[in-house]
């Protein structure tokens, strides 16, 4: 049985970065959500998924809900990316929103993405407008750690993602 592969959907790039420097850090295999299968995936001892968070859901991951029956003998482990910094409620969020039932003990951890507004596609840019009219009628001092993050990213090219953000998944995949 192989080792392990990473199974990964990217939308702007941030993700696919990752599960590339996860693919030099393990020497696992690497393959897009849409072009996994079950039965690839039960050909290997671990299984990472990658997915950047959009509108608090996690890309890709509906391939483990799926299969997630079939691969409960595997070590698994889901690695999320979005733009905001880390904030431990919002993250605390996002698993209970997304790891319900047969999910819920699969181990998740974050890594901060990118930010570009021009490789947006038209509807998350005016869904990101949308929120920041929103959010620009509350007082700044009553942000969330997320609101603020994306009040200050509107109109510039960031990059936050960093491998150290990998460690905590790779040290779990090496226990």
């Amino acid at each position: 049985m192989k080792k392990g592969i990473i199974i990964y959907q990217s939308k702007y790039g941030a993700t696919k970065k990752y599960a590339e420097w996860l693919v030099e850090m393990t020497g696992f295999d690497c393959i897009e959500t849409p072009k996994a299968t079950l039965n690839m995936a039960m050909q290997y001892e671990t299984v990472i998924l990658c997915g950047g968070i959009y509108a608090s859901g996690i890309a890709g991951l509906s391939f483990l809900k799926k299969y997630i029956s079939d691969l409960k003998t595997k070590k698994i482990a889901v690695f999320c990316v979005g733009a905001s910094p880390y904030d431990e409620k919002a993250f605390n969020e996002i698993k209970a929103h997304n790891l319900i039932n047969q999910l819920n003990n699969i181990p998740v951890f974050y890594g901060r993405g990118a930010w570009d507004e021009s490789r947006m596609s038209f509807k998350d840019r005016t869904l990101c407008k949308l929120l920041k009219k929103a959010i620009a009628k509350k007082e700044p001092d009553t942000y969330e750690p997320w609101m603020k993050a994306l009040m200050s990213a509107s109109g510039q090219t960031c990059d936050w993602t960093d491998k150290k953000y990998l460690i905590p998944v790779h040290d779990y995949i090496e226990g």
